[in-house]
């Protein structure tokens, strides 16, 4: 999953997958220890064009999250932004321009993972007067249909594992969002009928079938034996010789459970629970 199918989840799907001067934090407002974090603000560093999760217009699910663990902290949000690309943790969180990264996956060794704050998975999408109930890649139908799927995410792997390449129409991965977004072309083409079946990382599905006036059914897949992961927990991420940062994020993400599962839901983001069941408005 790669991080703007993350965030996220990938993604990741993402995970699916977020000032000092150029890595130095000044000694005023650090914390009590050794840390290098500013408590008197909540510094995050963010892609700020990378809908569902973040923009600089502050809309993104991350944004209203990062707003609201300010919130219980009480200071407010800062942000550094800095496109989801390589080098992205390198060049923010690593060279200490901010604290926090919102959304990764337990897969990122550049930086330490918080406990998670959502489970979510790649998603099946399609129109609800189709008459389709499919739930699974392994099903039939799919067969006879057209499907979407954004090249080089987990879900390619398993079309070819089901021999079904031949359905597939691809959309590219690697493009500049500022101007085009893959997960909404899948999610429009649906709507529109151009395709039959999208598979996107569950945040970008929800989101977008929200916003299309064809009402749309989406089903989070589950990850199946011998076949690549489908389903990720999205944590936050601090710097790794940073426990107490850590604890304290990890013990804002417990008291706010309910509030982010909330932020989540309003933007279509498919949850599921602990043993994979969805999770339900």
């Amino acid at each position: 999953m790669t991080s703007k199918n993350s965030r996220r989840a990938g993604l990741a799907a993402a995970l699916i997958l977020a000032v000092g001067v150029a890595g130095h934090v000044p000694e005023t407002g650090r914390a009590a220890t050794a840390e290098a974090v500013d408590r008197s603000t909540l510094r995050v560093c963010a892609d700020p064009s990378n809908p569902p999760f973040s923009t600089e217009a502050g809309d993104g699910f991350e944004n209203k999250i990062a707003e609201l663990l300010a919130k219980e902290l009480g200071v407010p949000v800062r942000y550094t932004w800095y496109p989801d690309t390589m080098g992205f943790i390198r060049n923010t969180l690593r060279a200490r321009k901010c604290d926090l990264v919102m959304g990764t996956t337990t897969a990122n060794e550049l930086l330490q993972n918080t406990n998670p704050y959502y489970r979510s998975a790649y998603s099946l999408v399609y129109r609800e007067d189709s008459d389709l109930s499919i739930s699974s890649i392994n099903d039939p139908v799919l067969k006879r249909l057209k499907i979407g799927a954004i090249a080089a995410t987990p879900p390619i792997d398993l079309l070819v594992q089901n021999g079904l390449l031949t359905q597939l129409r691809p959309y590219q991965l690697l493009v500049d969002t500022r101007h085009y977004d893959p997960g909404y072309d899948v999610v429009h083409d649906v709507a529109i009928g151009e395709i039959d079946v999208g598979i996107v990382w569950g945040p970008i599905a929800g989101y977008y079938a929200k916003q299309e006036d064809t009402p749309l059914t989406i089903v989070p897949l589950h990850s199946e034996a011998g076949g690549p992961h489908l389903d990720y927990r999205i944590t936050m991420g601090v710097r790794p010789n940073e426990p107490e940062w850590k604890r304290e994020i990890n013990r804002l993400i417990r008291k706010t459970q309910p509030e982010i599962n909330r932020i989540l839901l309003d933007y279509g983001v498919p949850l599921l629970d602990e043993m994979g069941k969805p999770i339900k408005p």
